[in-house]
């Protein structure tokens, strides 16, 4: 199993396309009966937890429907648990009376949809994290620390490929890139910023990709960071 987890990380690490990471993890993960995956980046510093999903497969909700960050989270609450924990975690899901029920758990067993979630984390604190699901994933411990060495692999490479800084020409922020990224250092909702200047969320949100892309870096925290450090926004 550590001779196979080099490898894969191997693999991840020199792609030079996200197809090459996804199949790296799929070839080692799914033999431990893995065949649900959400790869995204995401910030402990606004209440949307997800920012950006750089790949979801399988039938994560039993309908067969495309996920996005946003109707993941909404439909995944336990995604928000990696604002409290420190290193990967399963999860269950079962069916109640009440409709679906999800809850940390120690070991994955039983019947239902089973996971791993792996938080990332960096200099700035929590970057991304990715989730691995099944209905009948191995417990083992040295699986868990093998797929959590994998997944980190796979988000690093992953944000490299997908978030990559364009030339030093084009790294100062817009004056409206500027706005947005200070009213969120500010603490403003995305709904507030679109509400006070006259846009949609989809528009702010749009807005603080392009300052991430243009900073070099993988999450809004880390270009307010940035930002503040260059004189763009004031600390």
């Amino acid at each position: 199993m550590a001779e196979a987890a080099f490898r894969a990380v191997l693999g991840i690490e020199s792609a030079q396309a996200l197809s090459v990471i996804q199949e790296s993890v799929r070839t080692f993960a799914m033999p431990f009966g893995y065949d649900r995956f959400v790869l995204f980046s995401a910030t402990s510093a606004r209440d949307e937890v997800v920012e950006r999903i750089y790949w979801v497969e399988g039938n994560w909700f039993g309908d067969e429907h495309t996920v996005d960050a946003h109707t993941y989270v909404r439909r995944c609450p336990v995604t928000r648990h990696i604002l409290e924990a420190r290193e990967p975690f399963y999860w269950s899901k079962v069916k109640g009376d009440t409709g679906e029920l999800y809850r940390v758990v120690r070991t994955p067993i039983g019947p239902g949809v089973h996971g791993l979630q792996v938080p990332v984390f960096g200099p700035l604190g929590l970057e991304g994290a990715m989730s691995l699901g099944g209905e009948q994933v191995s417990p083992a411990p040295q699986v868990r620390l093998a797929l959590s060495i994998v997944a980190r692999a796979a988000f690093l490479s992953a944000r490299r490929l997908l978030e990559a800084p364009v030339g030093e020409a084009y790294r100062k922020l817009s004056e409206r890139e500027r706005e947005v990224l200070a009213w969120t250092a500010a603490g403003r909702r995305q709904a507030d910023i679109a509400a006070t200047l006259g846009l949609s969320e989809r528009t702010v949100e749009n807005h603080l990709r392009s300052a991430r892309r243009r900073l070099g870096v993988a999450t809004t925290a880390q270009a307010i960071t940035i930002a503040i450090r260059n004189g763009d926004l004031q600390g």
